[in-house]
């Protein structure tokens, strides 16, 4: 098969080669997907760059977990009516070398999530670790619905599918972008009601929008925000946090103490397995309503898949995609 590889950490160009590699073959309880789209996040070009481990996990690694094809083959003790289905992957390098970056990855079967034919297979390469992490964040503590959802980061790929799964689930969603000129960018199915954090006072900003205080909030930078954070929950709320820029933060210990405010830190490579399932099933069902999109740019042949973990790390925009040839 051809695939995408690295077998040291270093800079994407230095590292990644294409090239051939031997077909996997599922094992029991296993699928073969033959990947259409392979999506990339962060997370892949940090494990790639060595930002998490001094040392390789494995001595070659296919990158990437998230990705859109058909399922070709299964191991034993997995339905083979299977075979021929649309799936989405998620989780597909994750304590695994072989990820989406080839023309086959091998998962556990519960990993490839049939996908309904009005989803796009952008769409579903898309869902996989923001859409997990977004929908743990989001219902981990709980239905939302009739609740005050704050989401800090609109623009990411986390934040914007945490507002709309929010808002998917009955919520009433207030959410933060950097600055007033990124407040046009965020897309009216995500979010309606935007604060920029450069305003003049975005606690009163947010307060204002939510007079009672907020119920949970989904942070993408807790060292940052939580002292806004801090300012504007309501007793009991939930911080759930998915990512910081300090390693150690700050925080308003005595308010968050008195307002009995719970901290969420949330690992997706790490969530309960019937979490991940329920998470599953659920953005594929709101995925298939309408309910969720993800802004794509034209996804990159597999050969520049360099360029694409630059893109990624230079802070693309849009999701950032490789086409992986049949």
């Amino acid at each position: 098969m051809l695939a995408a590889w690295y077998d040291r950490r270093g800079p994407a160009a230095e590292v990644l080669r294409t090239g051939e590699l031997p077909n996997p073959v599922p094992g029991p309880g296993e699928v073969r997907v033959r990947i259409h789209l392979s999506g990339i996040n962060p997370g892949d070009t940090k494990k790639r760059g060595g930002f998490f481990d001094s040392a390789m996990p494995f001595p070659r690694v296919v990158p990437h977990s998230d990705g859109a094809g058909i399922v070709d083959a299964v191991g034993d003790g997995v339905d083979p009516a299977r075979v021929g289905r649309r799936v989405w992957v998620h989780g597909a390098q994750s304590y695994r070398a072989g990820g989406t970056a080839a023309q086959l990855t091998v998962v556990p079967s519960d990993l490839a999530v049939e996908l309904p034919d009005a989803v796009t297979d952008e769409l579903g390469a898309c869902l996989g670790i923001p859409g997990i992490t977004a929908h743990r964040a989001v219902f981990a503590d709980g239905p939302v619905e009739g609740s005050t959802v704050l989401v800090h980061g609109l623009l990411g790929g986390v934040g914007a599918l945490a507002a709309q799964l929010a808002r998917w689930g009955g919520a009433d969603v207030i959410g933060t972008v950097r600055r007033e000129a990124d407040v046009p960018l965020v897309p009216a199915l995500t979010a309606t009601r935007v604060v920029a954090l450069d305003g003049a006072d975005p606690v009163e900003a947010v307060r204002g929008l939510a007079p009672h205080g907020v119920d949970r909030v989904i942070e993408v930078s807790f060292s940052d925000n939580v002292d806004l954070d801090a300012a504007v929950v309501r007793n009991g709320a939930v911080i759930a946090a998915y990512a910081t820029r300090a390693e150690r933060p700050d925080m308003p210990f005595w308010p968050m103490l008195f307002d009995n405010v719970t901290i969420r830190l949330l690992g997706s490579d790490d969530f309960p397995a019937a979490a991940k399932q329920q998470a599953s099933a659920d953005l594929t069902r709101a995925a298939a309503e309408g309910a969720l999109e993800v802004p794509t740019a034209e996804p990159l042949p597999l050969e520049q898949v360099a360029r694409a973990h630059d893109l990624v790390d230079t802070g693309a925009r849009q999701r950032v995609l490789v086409r992986v040839p049949a």
